[in-house]
């Protein structure tokens, strides 16, 4: 039966007559029929009432002539559908015409005939019923459909008057979970279906041009079970095709129809590496309950020890969680001395969240490495800090609560893990209040932090804040805001001297600060029509004055890596993080500009801040504040439609506009071919030692090119530019590419199916530079 019934303008005669290039896939291709207004127009509608006069046995419940006419007129464009019987044992019917043999006790129904018991609908040209035997023999459009909604089609349907058992010729199954099942015969008895010489695809077998094509993968068996109690169908002798081509044979093969799943292996991986040699990873699915799995995937390497992954994920009422893990016993060498011994190697980690009440959820995950180049020698992740925490929430309209706690774990090789941070506990508390003098908004806030280090600096701190904040319109249209803030803090810090950056020890011991501030801060846009669209202007001016603080006697754990950008231009405080706050009086200034056209927008801002007092500053040469006046910062976006989006930042220098901040990210294209560049350059001459602000200069490409409507190709590179100019202690040429990737994809509507090789080029102990290939083959549908 047909699969898709196209219109037969577009699809040519021959096409459409054509079966399968496949030696028992009896799907008939797409053909013509007339449409419902066609044949109910044609057609003279006939009572099927006379069933209930004509017929004794089992009831029938038929419309009636009055009713199929008013139907006609209601809706003369539709084809009526036969009552809903009373009982179990009646029959609802419909027909165009009847005609009834009293000698034989056969009823013949022609034309749109329905029937409908206990669920089951049979659809037909032509009904024949067999009142002595109960035999029902359907021709001619043959449907019939399950109480579950999966719909048999035929040429000739013989089935009993309960429409549930019988066999069907030609048959075509169109699963209700997803997928159809097609054999030259097939049967149903209950309700289970059985299927000789039989195809499962849930493909598509229709193009876009609405004319046949070849499924992307089709299984093909001597004999197909399919149960719709287990939503499962089973094969016997069966072979897996891919583009008509057999790829794998399955003597007993089994899967789950729709999204439930069921065990069973899944797809392997596979790849070649430089590093482990050629890989296949088949994973094991182990559905253990409804709500909960396992898988567990040997990776099998022909140059390296395999690996072992497990899986276990589970979901309940509350929230849900995940576990993972990877080990073997292989050869591991020391980042710091270099020693290289047998030892157990492997990666753990655990993440879930659960919502205990509308207010209250609780969240947590866990990463631990062995040793410092596992993730990336077996590709299981590119990371090089990880980070385990567990934290409490709770939220609500007008207040934030967290409680949490944290460690990291450092990959990097120059980092020493005793270094590395354990925040425990962490708590933050926030509530919004409604300024019942002026009408301005008040934000009250508590909190503690308490690090400690294995090796390093312990501090701990506390605080208690407010800020209020009162936005008003002039007559004029100008915005102006107003904000006030107070905070108290105390700190306590032990071992500041094993913190080797100066500037972020602090002193030993006890340490308080008060801290004040006012900001006022005007905006005036100015709003135009021009080329079509709308234009807005907008100066803006800030004030923001503090007395001096207390800062270099406290310790600096959150407020390290600070540079002037747009984003902080008109901050409070342009220190991130608590434990540094900017105690300058200053103004700060620039303008935005807004273009708004109806397939174009363009956004840019440019401003610069200048101190009043002259008291020393506690930003360092390269921030772009260390100045009274400082560096002019900017960014600017323009987007055409959704084929161009582009976004540039950059910081000049205020003595001679040398560019201090080159950011550049562009996507050009559609969704489906696109190409991005992303170029970033940092030279900021800035203060030698500090953490995580050394100047870099970096390039990264991408593209994707849709070839065909399913194939695309792709790829990327990511290479260092940094050099002595950037750098002084740089070893590199100024042209060190880091990884290279380029592949090819093939995508419909149930297969995914590629090849990727990519190059790394970075080198660490047992890490160096390789290459990988890397296959992926999804089939989508297969209820896994």
């Amino acid at each position: 039966m047909d699969i898709e019934r196209p219109s037969p303008v577009t699809c040519p005669a021959k096409a459409r007559r054509d079966r399968m290039n496949s030696e028992y896939f009896p799907f008939r291709l797409p053909m013509c029929f007339p449409t419902a207004r066609e044949r109910f127009g044609r057609r003279m509608l006939v009572t099927g009432a006379m069933m209930l006069v004509c017929m004794s046995g089992p009831g029938v419940r038929a419309q009636t002539l009055e009713e199929r006419a008013e139907q006609a007129v209601d809706a003369p464009l539709s084809v009526p559908d036969a009552p809903i019987p009373a009982t179990s044992d009646e029959i609802g019917f419909a027909a165009d015409a009847l005609d009834y043999d009293d000698q034989t006790q056969i009823v013949t129904a022609s034309g749109n005939v329905q029937l409908l018991r206990e669920g089951n609908r049979l659809r037909a040209d032509k009904v024949v019923w067999n009142r002595t035997t109960g035999a029902v023999e359907a021709s001619g459009n043959v449907s019939i459909t399950d109480p579950d909604g999966n719909i048999a089609y035929g040429d000739r349907i013989d089935v009993t008057d309960s429409l549930k058992d019988g066999a069907v010729e030609n048959l075509l199954l169109v699963l209700d979970k997803g997928g159809r099942l097609a054999a030259g015969r097939g049967q149903r008895v209950g309700n289970l279906y059985s299927l000789d010489r039989a195809t499962y695809s849930p493909c598509s077998v229709v193009g876009s041009d609405n004319c046949p094509k070849t499924p992307s993968w089709q299984i093909k068996a001597v004999k197909i079970i399919y149960s719709p109690d287990r939503k499962r169908v089973s094969y016997r002798n069966a072979r897996l095709e891919l583009f008509g081509v057999p790829i794998a044979v399955l003597p007993s093969f089994s899967h789950p129809i729709g999204e439930g799943g069921a065990s069973g292996f899944l797809v392997p991986d596979i790849g070649v590496n430089g590093l482990n040699g050629f890989e296949i990873a088949p994973p094991l699915y182990l559905k253990l309950a409804s709500n909960r799995d396992l898988t567990l995937t040997p990776h099998i390497y022909t140059s390296a020890r395999p690996v072992l992954e497990g899986t276990y994920r589970t979901q309940t009422g509350k929230g849900a969680y995940r576990i993972a893990a990877f080990g073997t016993y292989g050869r591991r060498t020391d980042t710091n001395t270099l020693v290289t011994s047998n030892n157990i190697r492997g990666y753990f980690e655990a993440s879930g969240k659960f919502q205990l009440d509308p207010l209250w959820n609780v969240s947590g995950s866990l990463r631990r490495s062995t040793d410092r180049t596992f993730l990336r020698r077996y590709n299981i992740s590119r990371d090089d800090r990880l980070r385990s925490m567990v934290q409490a929430e709770r939220v609500d309209g007008d207040s934030y609560f967290s409680l949490q706690g944290w460690a990291v774990q450092t990959l990097r090789p120059a980092d020493f893990q005793k270094q590395m941070p354990i925040a425990l506990p962490v708590m933050d508390y926030r509530r919004r209040l409604t300024d019942p003098l002026l009408g301005g908004r008040i934000q009250l806030q508590l909190n503690t932090l308490a690090i400690t280090r294995s090796g390093g600096q312990d501090t701990q701190r506390a605080f208690a804040g407010a800020e209020w904040s009162l936005r008003r319109l002039t007559g004029l249209g100008q915005e102006v805001t107003f904000t006030g803030y107070a905070r108290g803090d105390v700190y306590h810090s032990s071992d500041n001297l094993l913190t080797s950056t100066v500037s972020y020890r602090g002193v030993t011991g006890w340490r308080k600060r008060g801290i004040v501030a006012a900001a006022a801060d005007m905006r005036w846009p100015f709003l135009g029509p021009v080329f079509g669209g709308v234009q807005r202007i907008t100066p803006r001016i800030q004030i923001v004055a503090a007395p001096r603080l207390e800062n270099l006697s406290l310790p600096n754990e959150d407020a390290r890596s600070v540079e002037l950008e747009d984003s902080n231009l008109f901050a409070l405080n342009r220190f991130p993080g608590y434990d540094r706050f900017e105690d300058s009086t200053r103004v700060s200034y620039g303008f935005e500009y807004a273009l708004t056209l109806p397939a174009f927008t363009l956004d840019t801002i440019v401003g610069q801040s200048y101190r009043l007092n002259s008291r020393p500053t506690l930003f360092f040469n390269g921030t772009g504040l260390s100045s009274r006046t400082s560096d002019v910062v900017g960014r600017t976006t323009v987007r055409y439609h959704d084929l161009v989006s582009l976004t540039h930042r950059f910081r000049l220098d205020k003595d001679n506009l040398s560019v201090r901040r080159n950011e550049f990210d562009a996507v050009v294209g559609s969704r489906r071919t696109y190409a991005t560049v992303s170029y970033l350059r940092l030279n900021r001459n800035i203060t030698a030692g500090l953490e995580d602000l050394a100047d870099r200069e970096e390039v990264r490409l991408g593209a994707r090119v849709q070839i065909t409507r399913f194939w695309s190709v792709f790829g990327s590179t990511v290479i260092d530019l940094t050099g002595k100019k950037e750098d002084p202690i740089s070893v590199s040429d100024g042209f060190e590419p880091v990884r290279h990737r380029i592949g090819i994809a093939y995508q419909d509507d149930c297969l995914e199916l590629g090849l990727t090789w990519r190059r790394d080029y970075q080198s660490l102990v047992d890490l160096r530079r390789n290459n990988t290939f890397q296959l992926r083959l999804a089939f989508r549908n297969l209820g896994i």
